[in-house]
């Protein structure tokens, strides 16, 4: 069984991670490599290189990553259930 504090944490954090990845990705590189259009459009209210934009998208990734953990250690856990019963 899995555990949903760990595994919504660890979505959370890899989601925050890839955020500030891809951000950085963008500021870095050229304007045809940029992300912020995709960015714009999975994050509601994300708004490119603005600074409350950065917090928003940043607290925005983290959620839907602890949300996903949630989901899938609830399906998990159901099925893995009916596996041994």
């Amino acid at each position: 069984m899995l555990r949903i504090k760990t595994v919504s944490l660890a979505l959370g954090l890899t989601f925050a991670i890839s955020f500030i990845v891809c951000v950085l990705w963008g500021v870095l590189l050229p304007e045809p490599w940029h992300m912020h259009q995709f960015l714009e459009l999975v994050l509601p209210g994300f708004k490119w290189l603005s600074v409350g934009g950065a917090i928003l998208g940043l607290i925005e990734s983290f959620l839907f990553g602890a949300y996903f953990g949630l989901v899938f250690v609830l399906i998990y856990n159901v099925l893995k259930r009916r596996e041994t019963a």
